[in-house]
This record gives structure tokens, C-alpha cells and sequence, in this order.
């Protein structure tokens, strides 16, 4: 008998209501916050927390996340995750070039997020992919997840800001290191050679995760049938992986229109940690790392006026609606020790290594490739290695590597 007659048959989703309370006091939330932004700072910031509200939606609804996906292509050769990545980067390298290229959107000057590549990138990048199996979560993944409701999160988080204070501090060092200055494959190849070889890079990507799951499972792992079609499915989840990747690609296009440069999130963790860091006597105004104008205005300004933080704040309770509509929000307290302390570790290193690279899966990876960095690539692949050790080392704190069961015969 195989293993497909032989295999239960599936239990009836259960109906989950959705949670009122938790739905009506995020949307308030994020009416009431726009509202506020614009008229203490102005409609365009107003627009952009909405624009990180429905992030953190979608983030939620097609349960996107950079770290599991990684985690299980290593663990156990299951792609869809990385497939639906190479998606994303692909719609938004065919909206980015072009208009990168030409300097402008709408009559708006735009830039992409270039940085140099170099040692600083290079073990940023690792230990930031170590983070983000000991932490649970990458930097959208963290912001999602405890808008969703998750306690343990709010560790990473806390560790989060407190490790990108500290990279803040450490910067100026480590950029002193061996670096190449900051290349731009879109200047340096024109937008439309650019676009082609990057398409044919992720192009065979997710041709290698292919081949690589169908050897380790026999063919591709099919997803769980969804719970709820139509309307329902799309106001409460679950979303496909790929209609997340369009999505997230269509909004970070639309913050390059409003913002004028591509999404990021973990600039705002160093600044809510070095402000943190003044308040119990530290000096981050003697770093470095704040010594321009613009970056000394962000210190000393409040956070209501930094388009990443208005828009992590928007992440976290645009999440806290798509949890309340999916009836999913239910926040549980107890955290065991062994994960509370993975929690910390890997918050700390997700924050320092995210400003050793000058970014994080969204800003470095996702925004620095579809901008053309040469840094958004060497990001990746340090990161990939430092995916490899951080699974291996979950055990050890009683965390989970997800495998499927090999399948054989009755």
C-alpha cells in the first residue's frame, strides 16, 4: 500500500471567530496614529505608517518569513520559501532598475540603498544569520511576530535594539576596515543587462532548490490546503507564499515613491536603542555614527519624525490586525528559559551584525538587491552560512528544525 493510501485522512479545519477586542483597538490604533502624523509631521508620514501597517498585514497573511524559509531549505531541502524570495527580488529589480536608472519617480528624486562591500558586511552578515535561528525571527520577521502577539519575540526585540546600539558604537571601527567602495550594478552595467542577470541568478536559485527538494522528498512538498477561500481568505489569511512576494515587492516599490529610498527597519533600532542608551547615561552623540547633520537631527528629533520608525511602528500593529482578523492573536506569557536566553543571544547579535552590514534581510538583502548593491548579494551568502550554523545550534536551547518524516510504505 503507498504512503498516499495509507495516510489520514484530513480533520475538518476548525472555525476560529475573529478576535473583536484585539481587531477593533489596532485599527483604532492605526486610524488615530495616522491621523496624529499628519498633522504633527505631515501627510506623506502619515501615509507610510499605513504603508507599514499593510507590510505587517501581509507579512502576516502569507506567513513570510526569511528565517523559517532558510531554516527548513537547509535542514530539510524544502524551497518554496526561498522560491517565493526569488520572486520578490525578481518583480522588484524589474520596478527598480528602470527608475533607478533614471533618478527619478513621479517627478521625485530616488536613490537605492548602496553600501560598500567588505569584511564589516561580511561577518555582519554572518552573525545577523546566526541571530536569526537563535532569535526566531529576522528584522521584518521580529516586528510581524510581535505584532502577531508573540511574548518571546518582544526578548528578541528588546535584544534587537540594545545589539544595534552597540553596532552603532562599534561602526566607525569596522568600516575601517578592508572595504570596496559602494558598487551599483545598475550604473555600473545599465538597467536592462542588470535586470537580466540578476533574473537569471534567481532563476537558478529556485531551480536548485527544485532539484534539490525533489531528491530529498521525491517531489515538491505541497502546502496545506487553506482554511478559508475567496473574500474570507483574503481579509483573514492564510495568503500564498507568492501573492506575499508581489506584495511585499509592490509595497517596497511604493515606498521608494513616497520615501524616496527603498523600505528598511533596523536604522530605527539603533536609534531607538542609542536613545535609549542617553537616557541612562551613555553619550551616542560622541559616536560616529551620529556625527552628521541628518543623523544628528534623528537623535535629537523625535522618533514620530523617522520614516523607518513610523514604519516599524506601522509593521508591528498592521500585524496585530491581520493576528486579530485571522483569530490568531492570543498572547501566551511563559517563555521557557533555555528559548528566553536564545531569545536575548539572538536578538543581540541580529542587531549588532544588521549594523556591521549596513542593513538586514529587508534593507541589505531584499532593498540592497533590488537596488542594485553588490552588498545585497555578498549579504546574502554570508548570511546563508550563517543560517547553516544557527540551525545546528538551535537544539542546544530546545528549539525546533522543522523536517518532514521520509515517507514509506504501511
Amino acid at each position: 500500500m503507498s504512503a498516499s493510501t495509507c495516510a489520514a485522512a484530513p480533520l475538518p479545519a476548525r472555525r476560529v471567530a475573529v478576535n473583536t477586542p484585539a481587531a477593533l483597538a489596532s485599527g483604532a490604533i492605526l486610524l488615530l496614529g495616522a491621523g496624529l502624523l499628519g498633522q504633527v509631521v505631515s501627510p506623506r508620514q502619515a501615509v507610510l505608517y499605513l504603508l507599514g501597517a499593510a507590510l505587517g498585514l501581509v507579512l502576516y497573511h502569507a506567513a513570510f518569513g526569511f528565517t523559517s524559509a532558510w531554516r527548513v531549505f537547509i535542514a530539510d531541502r524544502r524551497g518554496a520559501g526561498l522560491r517565493a524570495q526569488m520572486v520578490m527580488l525578481a518583480v522588484a529589480v524589474l520596478l527598480f532598475f528602470p527608475v533607478l536608472a533614471a533618478g527619478s519617480l513621479f517627478g521625485q528624486p530616488v536613490q537605492g540603498l548602496v553600501a560598500p562591500v567588505g569584511v564589516s558586511v561580511l561577518v555582519g552578515a554572518f552573525i545577523f544569520g546566526i541571530g536569526m535561528q537563535m532569535g526566531g525571527g529576522c528584522a521584518s520577521g521580529t516586528l510581524y511576530t510581535v505584532g502577531g502577539g508573540s511574548v518571546r519575540m518582544l526578548l528578541t526585540l528588546a535584544a534587537f535594539v540594545a545589539g544595534s546600539a552597540l553596532g552603532a558604537a562599534h561602526l566607525h571601527w569596522w568600516s575601517a576596515l578592508p572595504h570596496l567602495p559602494p558598487i551599483s550594478l545598475v550604473q555600473l552595467w545599465g538597467p536592462v543587462p542588470a535586470i537580466a542577470v540578476n533574473l537569471a541568478v534567481f532563476a537558478g536559485i529556485a531551480w536548485l532548490t527544485v532539484v534539490l527538494e525533489r531528491r530529498r522528498h521525491g517531489r515538491l512538498v505541497e502546502p496545506d490546503a487553506a482554511p478559508r477561500q475567496g473574500l474570507p481568505r483574503l481579509l483573514r489569511g492564510p495568503w500564498p507564499l507568492v501573492a506575499g512576494a508581489v506584495a511585499l515587492a509592490l509595497l517596497n516599490f511604493a515606498t521608494l515613491a513616497l520615501a524616496g529610498r527603498p523600505w528598511g527597519i533596523t536604522s530605527a533600532f539603533a536609534l531607538w536603542g542609542s536613545k535609549a542608551a542617553a537616557l541612562i547615561g551613555f553619550d551616542p552623540a560622541s559616536w560616529p555614527f551620529w556625527s552628521s547633520p541628518a543623523q544628528r537631527a534623528a537623535l535629537e528629533g523625535s522618533v514620530l519624525n523617522d520614516v523607518t520608525s513610523v514604519m516599524d511602528f506601522g509593521i508591528i500593529f498592521g500585524a496585530l490586525l491581520a493576528s486579530a482578523l485571522a483569530g490568531r492573536f492570543a498572547p501566551k506569557w511563559g517563555v521557557p528559559l533555555r528559548s528566553a536566553l536564545a531569545a536575548v543571544f539572538g536578538g543581540l547579535l541580529l542587531g549588532y551584525g544588521a549594523r556591521l552590514a549596513h542593513g538586514c534581510n529587508i534593507g541589505a538583502y531584499f532593498s540592497g538587491i533590488a537596488s542594485g548593491s553588490l552588498h545585497g548579494w555578498a549579504w546574502m551568502v554570508a548570511a546563508f552560512f550563517g543560517n547553516v550554523l544557527g540551525t545546528r545550534i538551535r537544539p542546544v536551547f530546545g528549539l525546533e528544525v522543522e523536517r518532514l518524516p521520509r515517507q514509506t510504505g504501511c
